[in-house]
C-alpha cells in the first residue's frame, strides 16, 4: 500500500481516490504551507525522471524539519503571548487594587496619609490612571484660589479676542522680546491655534475636528488672559493637554495655572535667563557629581545643559518621553516638586550613558532632542532612584545661612 493509501485509510475508511501529494500535505498541517515547501514533496512532472527513492526520502526528511521547526516556534509564540496575557492581567490587577487603596483609603484622608512613607511608595510605583486626576489637584494646590467662574471669565475674554482677529493664518515671531506690552501678549492669542496641530499629533485628538481640540483651545487661551504678563508660550499646550487627559477642563485649568506658578516653570516660560542660567548651573552641579565621566565628555564635546533640558523642562517631559512614562513622571513631579524634574534628565542621561559617551556632539544632541519611542519605565525609574541630588552633603533646596549660596535668587537655595 502506498504512503497516499495508507494516509488516506487512516483519516478516512470509505475508499475514494488517492489524494494529491498537495492536498495530502494540507491535510496535515495547521496552516497553508508556502509553494517552496509543498514542492519537496509533488512528484516530477511525467516528462521528467522520477525523483530517486534516496531524493524522496530526503525531500521528505526536509520537509518534516520544516514542519517541527515551524510547530516550535508556534509553540514559542503561543507561550509568549501567554505570558504577555498574564504579564497584563497582573498589571491590571495590580492597578485596579492600587485605585482602590487610593479611592478608599489615601484620598478620604488626604491631609493625615499624603507624607506618610506608604503612601510615597504607593506614589513612586506610579499614580492608578482612575485617581490620577484627583492626586495631581491636590498634591499641586491651588495657591492662586483660581475658582471655576474665574476660568469662564478668561475663557471669555479670549473668545472676544479670538473674534476680533484676522482670519489669516498666524505666523511664528522670530524672536521672544520679555518687554511687549501686554496688548502684545494676549496677541500670542493667535500662535495657540498655530501650536495645537502639532500636539501629540499621533493621537488625533487634539487636532481640529478632534475630541480634545477646544478644550485645549480654551484653556490655552483662558491662560493667556489670566497672566498676559507671560502670555502663551510654545510647549504650554502639552501641559495643558496632559491635564486634559486627566482632568475636567475647569480643572485642568487650575492645575495648570498652578503648575506654571512654580519657579521653575515661570523661570523657563518667562524666558528670565539669568534664572534659567542658574537652573542650568545647579543641575550640572549634580550631573557631575553622578555621571563624571559623562559629565567630562559632553564637556569636551562643549554639550551644555540648554540643548536638551529646555524642551525637557518646558513640557515637563510629555513631548520628549512616550505618554505613559511621562505621566508617571508628573506623578512623583506634582509630588516633589521641580527637584524631581532635574532627577529624571540625570535618569535618562544614566541610562543611556554608555551609548552617550561613544558619541560626538552632534549626535548626543541628536539623541537627546530625540529620546527612543520605546522605554522601560522601571529601567528609567531605577536609574532615577539611583541618583543622588546631593552637593557636599547638602540636598537641593537645602539652605545653609552661614554657608555662599550657588545662587543669588531666593526660590533657589543650592549652597555649596
Amino acid at each position: 500500500m502506498s504512503f497516499y493509501q495508507t494516509t488516506d485509510l487512516h483519516t478516512n475508511p470509505i475508499e475514494v481516490d488517492p489524494p494529491s501529494p498537495r492536498q495530502s500535505v494540507r491535510k496535515n498541517l495547521d496552516f497553508e504551507p508556502l509553494s517552496t515547501t509543498a514542492l519537496i514533496l509533488e512528484d516530477r512532472p511525467a516528462n521528467l525522471p522520477a525523483k530517486p527513492a534516496e531524493e524522496a526520502q530526503k525531500h521528505r526528511q526536509q520537509y518534516e524539519e520544516m514542519v517541527a521547526q515551524a510547530k516550535k516556534r508556534e509553540l514559542k509564540e503561543a507561550q509568549k503571548r501567554r505570558k504577555q496575557l498574564e504579564d497584563r492581567c497582573k498589571l491590571e490587577e495590580s492597578i485596579g487594587n492600587a485605585a482602590q487603596t487610593w479611592n478608599q483609603e489615601i484620598l478620604p484622608n488626604w491631609s493625615a496619609m499624603c507624607t506618610s512613607r506608604r503612601v510615597r511608595e504607593l506614589w513612586w510605583q506610579g499614580v492608578p490612571p482612575s485617581v490620577r486626576g484627583k492626586v495631581w489637584s491636590l498634591a499641586v494646590g491651588n495657591e492662586l484660589n483660581i475658582t471655576h467662574e474665574l476660568f469662564n471669565i478668561c475663557l471669555a475674554r479670549a473668545r472676544e479676542k479670538w473674534k476680533s482677529m484676522p482670519t489669516a493664518p498666524p505666523t511664528e515671531p522670530e524672536t521672544e522680546d520679555a518687554s511687549l506690552s501686554l496688548a502684545d501678549r494676549e496677541a500670542s492669542l493667535e500662535l495657540i491655534k498655530l501650536d495645537i496641530s502639532r500636539t501629540f499629533p499621533h493621537l488625533c485628538i487634539f487636532q481640529q475636528g478632534g475630541p480634545y481640540y477646544d478644550m485645549l483651545h480654551s484653556i490655552l487661551g483662558a491662560y493667556t488672559c489670566y497672566r498676559p504678563d507671560v502670555g502663551y508660550v510654545q510647549g504650554m499646550s502639552f501641559i495643558a493637554a496632559v491635564l486634559i487627559l486627566n482632568l475636567d477642563t475647569p480643572d485642568a485649568f487650575i492645575a495648570f495655572a498652578n503648575l506654571l506658578n512654580k519657579p521653575c516653570q515661570m523661570a523657563f516660560f518667562r524666558v528670565d535667563h539669568s534664572l534659567m542660567l542658574k537652573y542650568f548651573a545647579a543641575f550640572e552641579v549634580f550631573f557631575e557629581e553622578n555621571l563624571p565621566k559623562l559629565f567630562v565628555h559632553f564637556k569636551e564635546n562643549n554639550l551644555t545643559p540648554d540643548i536638551y533640558l529646555i524642551d525637557w523642562i518646558f513640557t515637563l517631559y510629555s513631548k520628549s518621553l512616550p505618554l505613559d512614562l511621562a505621566c508617571r513622571v508628573w506623578d512623583v513631579f506634582c509630588r516633589d516638586g521641580d527637584e524631581f524634574l532635574f532627577r529624571v534628565a540625570l535618569g535618562i542621561l544614566r541610562l543611556y550613558e554608555d551609548v552617550l559617551t561613544r558619541m560626538d556632539f552632534i549626535h548626543n544632541a541628536q539623541f537627546l532632542t530625540r529620546l527612543p519611542d520605546h522605554i522601560s519605565p522601571d529601567q528609567l525609574f531605577s536609574h532615577i532612584h539611583a541618583v543622588h541630588m546631593t552637593s557636599k552633603n547638602r540636598k537641593w533646596g537645602q539652605q545653609n545661612d552661614t554657608d555662599t549660596s550657588l545662587f543669588s535668587d531666593p526660590v533657589l537655595h543650592l549652597t555649596v
